[in-house]
């Protein structure tokens, strides 16, 4: 009991000593271990102590001493980071012998049956990439890439633009000779099965193709699947093949300089000042402060209205400082082809790039670029597709105000359309010009012309560029459609201007603007109900 007593009376003194030594134990190893700051100021010894010099060797030693350290320490580091790079590069180089690089297939001609050896297994490797055997998660809806399907006589497509139909013949050769080439394909695989090569077997024609889908995906191929008739009714064969795209070739490199490439802008005109007065505006913000290498050439046709387009030329001179223009005077009736062609051919300066253009055309400054980067004299001319704008009065009527031209002039569905059917604005090297004869002058008035030299273009050894381009705009201005024309030609103007004028919801809905009107009327009743 005593002893017990005697304990319960030590456990405090002895608790307490704990936590004292404790203390000191964290003390002595803050002090201990604590790395000293690189700010950290040292302590000398006094100047007139006898020990000084004693104490800034003592000081330098231990300094050099620590960099020593750290050198050999961050040589450590290097040695290490080198041994896991060679491992890294080693490890590449398996990857790199077991999935050939593209490069290697098309560089290393120095060992041909290794190069035939990694073009096919590049190959293999696309059909398992492509959703050929198996799908492939998607993200969303949009994602999908959808098969337009193809019987011997017709392609049925859901990109169609303007010049194409749902349902067409195959028009470009390129196509119809892909889908000819992929059905004698099949046709041959089902007339030469695998197996037993003495059975006897049905012979199979083109004839005996029901349908068939393919798809692209651009990186990868595209996959057919044909469907023929079978022994049966109900029976079928089905082919699937697959054209692998091959890896990616660098077929050049090269600095394009075109600091000194002038462009001659060509417009034909009659009349219309107000839309040559809005045209000047965006050629002296574009093609005069942007761009700085324009010429304009304006072939003018008749007397109406000529003083006035004159004197929107001559102020634009003198405001802008601009002296690079032509004005031509004819006094004939108006033809389009004829004013380009006269336009064309009456520079006299060394090769220019002639951009034709029309007076409800907008362009950009980075157009003007687009123009001189995908034209070549005697090799390449340019065919853009602009983006043609609706009628603003349709679009923006549900606004307060219409906006400004400057922020009407976007590529939304809702606000155009490109205008894939149409070759007018056009730009090509004046020497190209005159060595494809030029425009067929018997067209007069406005269109044909355009058609007419494309043709001549395609005909030709000049690769033709056709692509849309964001930096060139057809400005809406209403259709007129004459009295003169003959019923037929009178219900395709209605069509064409039809188009111009909004997209399909946005004309649906001046269609069934009545019943909007009447369905919010009712609601407005019965609200005020509740």
């Amino acid at each position: 009991m005593m002893l017990r007593r005697g304990f319960i009376l030590f456990l405090p003194r002895l608790v307490g000593l704990l936590v004292v030594a404790c203390c000191l134990v964290s003390i002595v190893y803050m002090l201990a271990c604590t790395p000293k700051g690189d700010n950290q100021q040292l302590v000398l010894p006094r100047v007139h102590s006898p020990t000084v010099k004693e104490g800034y060797e003592a000081i330098l030693q231990e300094r050099e001493e620590q960099h020593r350290n750290y050198i050999i320490s961050l040589k450590k580091q290097i040695a290490q980071l080198k041994a896991e790079l060679q491992g890294r590069n080693e490890q590449l180089k398996n990857v790199q012998d077991q999935y050939p690089d593209p490069l290697d297939i098309r560089l290393d001609h120095s060992n041909p049956e290794k190069v035939q050896a990694n073009l096919l297994a590049f190959l293999r490797s696309q059909i398992d990439k492509a959703e050929v055997h198996s799908g492939v998660k998607l993200s969303t809806e949009y994602a999908a890439v959808p098969f337009e399907s193809f019987t011997l006589q017709k392609v049925y497509q859901l990109e169609t633009g303007l010049t194409r139909h749902p349902e067409e013949k195959p028009v470009r050769k390129d196509k119809r000779d892909e889908l000819i080439e992929v059905i004698e394909l099949a046709v041959g695989s089902l007339n030469n099965p695998e197996g037993d090569s003495n059975a006897k077997h049905r012979v199979y024609t083109a004839s005996d193709f029901v349908e068939g889908i393919y798809r692209t995906e651009k990186n990868k191929g595209t996959l057919y699947e044909l469907t023929f008739k079978g022994d049966t009714k109900h029976q079928f064969k089905k082919i699937v093949l697959f054209r692998p795209f091959g890896p990616v070739m660098k077929v050049k490199n090269e600095d394009v300089n075109m600091a000194d490439t002038l462009i001659n802008v060509i417009v034909p005109l009659s009349k219309r000042a107000s839309k040559f007065r809005q045209f000047m505006q965006n050629f002296r913000e574009m093609g005069i402060q942007q761009d700085g290498r324009i010429h304009l050439t304006v072939v003018y046709f008749g007397k109406e209205q000529m003083n006035e387009v004159r004197a929107i030329l001559e102020n634009t001179s003198k405001s802008a400082n601009f002296k690079n223009f032509t004005f031509i005077q004819l006094n004939e009736e108006f033809s389009r082809g004829k004013g380009l062609d006269i336009g064309a051919r009456f520079w006299k300066g060394s090769n220019v790039v002639l951009f034709f253009c029309d007076v409800d055309i907008y362009f950009t400054a980075e157009f003007l670029n687009s123009c001189r980067l995908n034209t070549q004299p005697g090799k390449k001319v340019f065919y853009p597709v602009l983006f043609s704008q609706y009628n603003p009065s349709i679009i923006y009527g549900h606004h307060d105000s219409i906006p400004s031209l400057e922020q009407q002039l976007i590529i939304k569905k809702e606000t155009g359309f490109w205008r894939d059917f149409g070759f007018g604005m056009t730009c090509q090297y004046r020497s190209d010009f005159i060595n494809i004869g030029g425009f067929d002058l018997d067209i007069k008035g406005w269109g044909g012309e355009d058609v007419h030299l494309y043709r001549k273009y395609l005909h030709s050894n000049l690769i033709v560029i056709r692509t849309p381009v964001r930096g060139l705009f057809h400005l809406w201005h209403e259709k007129q459609c004459l009295d003169e024309l003959t019923p037929e030609q009178y219900k395709m103007c209605m069509q064409s201007k039809a188009m111009n004028e909004g997209s399909h919801g946005q004309l649906g809905m001046l269609v069934f603007k009545q019943e909007i009107e009447t369905h919010l009327h009712r609601q407005k009743v019965s609200n005020k109900k509740t």
